[in-house]
């Protein structure tokens, strides 16, 4: 029996790992593994359990982009309809890049190896990245004829970089080492290939210690702020996220755990 397309394990309390299974492939991206990472955060959303999400890849990559061998047929496409059916399989996958935003877990990418085409997007869709020594990053679809705007890369790559690098990068397709990811910002930070997975599990981990509806509505805002066209707005937006904050139960256990000189201890 072959292995599952998707790995899902919860490696310490609170947090979640999805560890793309196609290593032979460089888990290159297929309508199946597609549709298992879709399932998946489907039900993590709704897990309260669940604190924070690590994504990362099996071998030696984190995902080489779209499986250039074919990458099958969306749910619902029928063959019926040449031109309805490509679009299906386009929104089955930059929906994945917005599902990453939507999801109340923040979302941490453990890139491992090689992430191009729509496995850059995909790290991009991510809230935090970490990388080990030997990842590479690359808008690769400009590669194989098409246009680099794609998947939401054109939007997020210049919200995370800004767009005088973003231009240069989308542009030319060029492969982006680690320690040049990290210079530029589209990395967190740098570790050794043996220390990646622990990296992940540290940012993730502390995450988890924190009030989860706190959490929650930081993600959204800080997605949300990006959007938002002037500092009044977007203060605006803030002062209703606190105010609704405030009701929670949180706040009072953060100052009692503080007073009594103890971890806080956050319920869902």
């Amino acid at each position: 029996m072959s292995e599952p397309l998707l790995l899902v394990d919860d490696p310490v309390a609170h947090v979640r790992r999805l560890t793309l299974n196609r290593p032979e492939q460089l888990n290159a991206m297929t309508t199946e593994l597609c549709e298992a990472l879709h399932e998946e955060l489907r039900r993590t959303a709704i897990d309260r359990s669940c604190r924070a999400v690590v994504i990362t890849g099996s071998g030696r990559a984190f995902c080489a982009g779209l499986d250039l061998h074919g990458y099958g047929q969306a749910p619902g496409n029928d063959g019926s309809d040449e031109s309805r059916d490509r679009l299906g399989n386009q929104k089955h996958m930059s929906t994945l890049v917005l599902a990453l935003r939507a999801l109340p877990q923040p979302v941490i990418a453990a890139v491992n190896g090689p992430a191009a085409g729509f496995g850059l997007a995909l790290a991009l869709g991510c809230d935090i990245r970490y990388a080990a020594g030997s990842a590479v990053f690359r808008a690769a679809f400009i590669n194989i004829g098409v246009s680099n705007c794609d998947m939401g890369t054109s939007w997020l790559l210049p919200r995370l970089i800004g767009a005088s690098r973003s231009h240069e990068l989308m542009l030319t397709g060029r492969r982006v080492g680690a320690d040049e990811a990290l210079q530029i910002g589209l990395v967190a930070d740098v570790v050794d290939g043996d220390r990646l997975a622990d990296r992940a599990l540290e940012g993730a981990t502390q995450i988890a210690a924190l009030a989860p509806w706190g959490v929650r509505l930081t993600k959204r805002g800080m997605w949300t702020a990006l959007e938002i066209p002037s500092e009044h707005a977007a203060i605006e937006f803030e002062d209703r996220q606190q105010i609704m904050s405030t009701f929670g139960a949180a706040p009072p256990e953060a100052v009692a755990a503080f007073l009594e000189k103890r971890p806080a201890e956050f319920a869902d």
